[in-house]
C-alpha cells in the first residue's frame, strides 16, 4: 500500500472479495519537501494515508524499512548516468523490491500471494497489458521472476482510473481524490541531476560534436542529457537530438532526427517470462520506452546466451536508450524484455 488510490482500491477490493489481507508500505528512507516530493510515493505523508485506509478497512498494516534496498537502486541510478546511460529506476524496484523482498515479507506473513495498484493483468501464470491503454504498466513489470506471477494480482487490471476513484468515492477512502504519483520516489527536488551530483559530485564536462566529428559547443556534465533529448543543446539551425554519449571523454554526438534512427538494438539482461523463442527468432511489438507506441521487429536470442537479444526492427526506431528498457510483446501478452546496450 503506497498511500495512494489505487493500492487503496486494491485493499478494498480484496476485502470485500473475503480475503485476509495485509497492508505494507515500504519506506525508502528519502524525505524531501516540494511539488515533486508530492508526487512522489513512500513519503511520510503517503505511509499515514496508507495507514489511514488500512485502520478504515480493518486491515493490518505494516510500514517495513527498505531504506538499504532503495540505496543500492539509487547507487545504480546515478552510476549509470555516469555512464552516460539512462536507467529505470521503477523496473528496478518492481523487480528486486514489490515482487522480489515484498514476497519474503508475505512468506514470513503466510500469505498466499502479493496484490499491488498496477494496471496490468495476470492469467494462467502469464503477464499481460491492461485493458486500459492509457494505464498500462506492464512495461515496468517485465522483471517478476515467472515463477511468482501464479502468486501475482492485479485487482486493477481490467479497470480504469475514473472506476478506481468510483470505488475509493463509494468507499469513502482518503485517497479517494489524491492525485497519481508522477515523479521517481527518490527525486524530491524534481531534478534527477541533484540525486546525481549530490551523490557522486560534478559529472564529466566535455564537447557536443556533429556526426562529423565537428566540435560545435561544450557542456558541463553528461548525466544532464540523454539519448534523444533536443533541449539544451547549441542551436545549429535545424533540429539536433542527442546521438551517443561518451562517457570516458565527455564527448556528447548530435544528429538530426534521421541519424538518430536505429535499425537494430542490443539487449541485455533479459528475463523471459514464455519458453525463449528458438531457431531465427520470433516476430512481435517491442515498446523501447514506457510512453512508446509497440513497434514491429523480430527479436533474434544469441544461441549460447538467452539473456543477450538482437531486436530488428521493421522500421528504424528513434533514440535506441541505453539503460532503458525494452519489452516484447505479442499483441497483450508479455514476451519478456531486457536493458538496451
Amino acid at each position: 500500500m503506497s498511500g495512494g488510490v489505487d493500492s487503496s482500491v486494491v485493499a478494498l477490493l480484496l476485502k470485500e472479495a473475503g480475503l485476509d489481507v495485509v497492508g505494507v508500505f515500504m519506506r525508502n528512507g528519502i524525505s524531501g519537501k516540494g511539488p515533486a516530493a508530492e508526487k512522489s510515493c513512500c513519503s511520510a505523508s503517503d505511509s499515514r494515508d496508507a495507514a489511514r485506509v488500512a485502520a478504515k478497512l480493518d486491515v493490518p498494516f505494516y510500514a517495513v524499512d527498505y531504506a538499504a534496498e532503495f540505496k543500492r537502486i539509487i547507487d545504480h541510478f546515478v552510476a549509470e548516468y555516469r555512464r552516460g546511460r539512462t536507467p529505470n529506476p521503477c523496473v528496478l524496484c518492481n523487480q528486486d523490491l514489490k515482487f522480489g523482498h515484498l514476497f519474503t515479507v508475505a512468506e514470513d506473513l503466510g500469505a498466499h500471494g502479493v496484490a499491488t495498484g498496477h494496471y496490468a493483468r495476470v492469467d494462467d501464470g502469464k503477464l499481460y497489458r491492461a485493458r486500459d491503454d492509457q494505464k498500462d504498466q506492464s512495461y515496468y513489470l517485465f522483471g517478476i521472476d515467472r515463477t511468482l506471477l501464479p502468486r501475482v494480482h492485479f485487482p486493477l487490471g481490467d479497470m480504469t482510473k475514473a472506476e478506481v476513484r468510483e470505488h475509493a468515492r463509494r468507499a469513502d477512502l482518503v485517497t479517494a481524490e489524491k492525485p497519481e504519483s508522477m515523479e521517481i520516489c527518490f527525486v524530491t527536488s524534481g531534478d534527477y541531476r541533484d540525486i546525481v551530483r549530490g551523490r557522486a559530485g560534478a559529472g564529466v564536462p566535455g564537447t557536443f560534436v556533429n556526426v562529423r566529428g565537428d566540435v560545435v559547443g561544450e557542456h558541463d556534465g553528461i548525466d544532464a542529457f540523454t539519448v534523444g533529448q533536443r533541449r539544451g543543446l547549441p542551436a545549429l539551425g535545424t533540429p539536433h537530438f542527442v546521438k551517443q554519449i561518451d562517457a570516458d571523454s565527455g564527448t556528447i554526438v548530435l544528429g538530426t532526427r534521421d541519424e538518430v534512427q536505429s535499425a537494430t538494438a542490443l539487449v541485455r539482461g533479459v528475463n523471459w517470462l514464455v519458453d525463449v523463442p528458438s531457431g531465427e527468432g520470433t516476430s512481435c511489438e517491442v515498446k523501447i520506452r514506457a510512453r512508446s507506441a509497440p513497434t514491429p521487429a523480430r527479436i533474434v536470442p544469441d544461441p549460447t546466451d538467452p539473456t543477450v537479444v538482437t531486436i530488428e526492427f521493421a522500421d528504424p526506431a528513434f533514440a535506441i536508450t541505453p539503460g532503458q528498457a525494452a519489452v516484447f510483446y505479442d499483441d497483450d501478452l508479455v514476451l519478456g524484455g531486457g536493458w538496451l546496450d
